[in-house]
């Protein structure tokens, strides 16, 4: 093909003198201009069979993504479904996600570990993501006593919450240390997507295994390693959008080209592009879905959370629901403007289970085939009986079907209020009751904490008084309440606003964040729709109380606002929709008026 053709003569011009692994029976030499070598090894391999890729999928996390993103560069996958295929494999991919305990305890269980061992023994191709790269090593801090694959020697450890926001979430860059092929169709320069709160230090890792280094928060890590035809990242790159699509091109061209090892070299610390990479902020986009009154989902955007229209006697909220278009292609939209994440609101999935929300589930499946940044998906994320069945569904269920959808992190709202509530309960009760184990505890458990997302809904309520003995009360900078009070505390909603909890929106976050959770929401009711920028004390008074990133909702109407959110509180993201959706604001606008102001952007 063309595409092996194009690969090849550049691996060939720029590995002369090497030898180059061909289909032919012996392996041809490749000296200055030997026109006719380079024609006949590119021949020979344009005729053979496309490569086709062994896809171990464990069962955890989304796994649909990377099986998107390998069908978009033109390859087949085999799903790897018994240990035996593991040693017939051409090429492995190995997208690990979730915890370092569960995939290792699942992959010793389907009998995968001592095959997939013997597999990366004899130096094989092998791409592993995330987790796939953690599981090479020894152990983990995340769960010690727990055996790794063993291939590098070395341990992975946890960041310091107390030094930096931990999960490390968005996009960050990469210092390279070899040359490879996995990045020939990247620039040193572009992003790729993290999430992860464990890393590879770069002190104790194997310097002929360290492929490219990370930075966050002034603490160095390996980002990527390659050692002969096994290779792993830790970044997401069927989650890292072209760049991503590129890298996984490059890594799989050149185990067809046989070049994957043989042009992987040390750089001298002067060949090395750059010195440190910085964690951009992140742009994320969300569709609030909804069925409308003829029952299409469309994307519809509320006022205070009120999605409907006037009516014809322009009385607000009684006419039809605020119809902005449809999910997957308003979705396919922002990916190609350069959103930095997508997210999927089900704002009325509370009245049934996800298990019986197909149109919303197609949705998820449908966007995720075409678009290659982070989905997040909320919702209707609980434990809760089928009315019509009476069968009992966990929210480990719940949250699995929507991975295996396409999302790659699930966001809980009404259920996180309950449950931290229920933990100030059992901690003033001095009970260690585990008989309740809590929605956050038991999909971070299994999926790890980067997966779950706490969605907070508060309302302002309006005090005279500077503090109070629970609820976290802050001083308003712009104005003052309706009856002059210079003070305000954050009361939490359940059911979408529906139903107010005597619970304050940073207590919700710190005890959110104690149960599992690896990031937060933070909506704003009373700013909701009303195009005035973010309320920087609710920004504030959540992002340092808690070691977790926090993403700024509610209020955006103009590029300022998000650069002002971004220095003026500790946020790490921050969100907007009905700016977007109107086409009021580009995707673009914004993060070009973040860079001119300072504030690192990702610009596609």
């Amino acid at each position: 093909s063309s595409c092996k053709q194009a690969v090849c003569t550049s691996y060939i011009d720029r590995y002369k003198h090497t030898y180059f692994k061909s289909a032919q029976p012996q392996n041809t030499i490749i000296r200055n201009n030997d026109v006719h070598t380079i024609q006949t090894t590119i021949a020979t391999m344009s005729s053979n069979k496309k490569l086709t890729v062994s896809l171990l999928d464990y069962g955890a996390g989304n796994v649909r993504s990377v099986r998107n993103a390998i069908l978009a560069n033109g390859y087949e996958i085999i799903d790897i479904s018994s240990p035996e295929q593991i040693a017939e494999a051409e090429c492995i991919i190995f997208p690990g996600v979730g915890s370092y305990g569960t995939a290792m305890k699942i992959l010793n269980e389907k009998q995968y570990a001592e095959p997939l061992k013997a597999y990366l023994a004899q130096n094989r191709p092998y791409l592993g993501i995330c987790l796939g790269m953690q599981t090479l090593f020894e152990s983990s801090d995340e769960t010690p006593g727990t055996s790794g694959l063993g291939v590098i020697p070395g341990h992975i450890t946890k960041f310091d919450d107390a030094k930096m926001a931990v999960p490390h979430i968005g996009w960050n860059g990469r210092i390279a240390h070899q040359n490879s092929p996995l990045f020939r169709y990247v620039n040193a320069s572009d992003c790729v997507y993290f999430v992860h709160s464990f890393y590879a230090p770069v002190e104790t890792t194997p310097q002929d295994w360290i492929l490219t280094t990370t930075q966050y928060e002034g603490q160095s890590f390996v980002s990527s390693v390659q050692k002969g035809n096994i290779a792993a990242c830790q970044f997401h790159p069927e989650k890292s959008g072209q760049t991503g699509l590129n890298i996984l091109k490059g890594f799989l061209e050149a185990v067809e080209c046989g070049a994957l090892e043989k042009s992987s070299s040390f750089l001298k610390n002067e060949e090395i592009s750059q010195d440190e990479t910085q964690l951009v902020k992140r742009i994320v986009v969300a569709l609030d879905v909804r069925s409308n009154d003829a029952g299409d989902l469309v994307v519809t955007k509320g006022d205070q959370y009120d999605v409907r229209e006037a009516d014809e006697n322009n009385v607000k909220g009684r006419g039809g629901v605020r119809n902005l278009g449809k999910p997957v292609s308003l979705a396919a939209r922002y990916y190609t403007e350069g959103a930095d994440e997508i997210a999927f609101l089900n704002i009325t999935s509370f009245r049934q289970g996800v298990l019986d929300d197909m149109p919303m589930l197609q949705v998820l499946e449908e966007a995720s085939k075409n678009i290659f940044v982070p989905l997040t998906v909320g919702g209707g994320i609980r434990s809760y009986t089928c009315d019509s069945t009476g069968e009992a569904y966990s929210a480990l269920t719940v949250a699995s079907r929507y991975f295996r959808a396409g999302a790659d992190k699930v966001s809980i709202g009404s259920d996180a209020v309950y449950a931290a509530e229920a933990y100030y309960q059992n901690s003033n009760s001095n009970s260690n009751n585990t008989n309740n184990i809590s929605s956050i505890e038991e999909i971070s458990t299994h999926y790890g904490a980067q997966a779950v997302v706490i969605s907070i809904d508060p309302q302002r309520v309006y005090t005279n008084e500077p503090s109070h003995p629970v609820h976290k009360v802050v001083p308003l900078s712009k104005g003052k309440g309706p009856n002059g009070e210079p003070y305000c505390w954050y009361q939490c909603t359940v059911k979408g606003g529906r139903e107010k909890r005597d619970i304050c929106a940073v207590r919700v976050a710190v005890a959110c964040e104690k149960l599992g959770a690896g990031e937060i929401m933070l909506n704003c009711i009373d700013m909701d729709g009303q195009c005035q920028g973010y309320d920087h004390e609710l920004m504030k008074a959540v992002s340092e109380a808690v070691t977790i990133p926090v993403i700024a909702s509610s209020g955006a109407g103009k590029p300022v606002h998000f650069t002002d959110v971004f220095r003026e509180t500790g946020v790490q993201a921050a969100l907007a929709a009905g700016m977007f959706h109107r086409k009021e604001v580009e995707i673009d606008e914004v993060k070009k008026h973040m860079l001119e102001a300072g504030v690192p952007a990702r610009l596609s």
